[in-house]
């Protein structure tokens, strides 16, 4: 193992050094064949307008560097998940590593709209040619990492938990108090996708979109996303379930809050 070099969660070392080496040459494929399409634009005129962007099969140039590009951000995403974040949890259920490849690409997401921003301030306030897209892809973007980030969340255990009255209960308790949640949200769920199917179907079937100049399908793409994302959510829940089921009951305190791996790297920041 290389120096610095941390243990496999998944993929082991030889498939990380595989996914690693294919991720470096989907980005190489990438970065040439948008360089392509940018110069081709301005020497050799390939007819590539703004919506072009948004009907990639309408120019094959375009299409190759999308695709491209995505298959960069997946490879990516399977990378980044094979290691443990410093305050991440070891994954033991049996959806935890789908949600961690998942919470990598939304962080990948995060970083795409600080470029998508920056570009645009760029244009804006230096070159006095601000986009028609740049405030449209922000949005798109940020709708799928607010759905992406709350599946990470639960599969972390982040999410909001009060254990006042939890930490005072038996262990049958519970683990009925905790099936009685994980049930809840199966309804929600279940409810949630029973009154908006036919709505977010319709939304795809007409491919509706935002009604701007550049008029991406947000409605079409998000509103269907939201019911999948549920869905992801609900069994992720239900992984949870299953993988805390037989752990020794823990207790918790004020002192839970506190981020030893943080403090320390802000008291190495500071002496630095």
């Amino acid at each position: 193992m290389k120096a610095g070099e941390k243990d496999s969660l998944w993929l082991g070392q030889r498939g990380r050094a595989v996914v690693r080496r294919a991720m470096w040459l989907s980005i190489l494929v990438f970065v040439a064949l948008s360089a392509w399409v940018v110069l081709g634009q301005l020497i050799f005129g390939l007819g590539i307008e703004l919506r072009t962007i948004l009907v990639p099969s309408s120019n094959i140039h375009v299409f190759l560097a999308l695709t491209s590009g995505a298959v960069a951000v997946l490879l990516a995403a399977l990378y980044f998940s094979d290691f443990q974040g410093m305050i991440e949890p070891e994954p033991d259920g049996f959806f935890d590593i789908f949600s961690l490849v998942v919470s990598r690409l939304t962080m990948i997401a995060i970083v795409a709209i600080l470029c998508v921003m920056l570009f645009e301030v760029v244009m804006r306030y230096v070159f006095s040619k601000p986009t028609l897209w740049a405030n449209e892809l922000s949005l798109w973007i940020a709708g799928f990492v607010f759905m992406l980030a709350g599946l990470y969340a639960m599969q972390q255990r982040s999410h909001i938990r009060i254990f006042i009255v939890y930490d005072m209960l038996p262990r049958w308790a519970r683990k009925a108090s905790d099936t009685l949640s994980v049930a809840l949200i199966w309804v929600f769920t279940v409810a949630l996708i029973w009154g908006s199917y036919n709505e977010a179907k319709a939304k795809y079937l007409r491919w509706e979109t935002f009604g701007t100049a550049w008029d991406p399908p947000l409605p079409a793409t998000i509103k269907p996303a939201i019911l999948l994302f549920m869905v992801l959510v609900a069994i992720q829940a239900l992984s949870n379930l299953i993988a805390d089921w037989n752990k020794a009951p823990e207790s918790h305190s004020p002192v839970d809050d506190i981020d030893e791996a943080e403090i320390e790297q802000i008291r190495k920041a500071v002496g630095n």
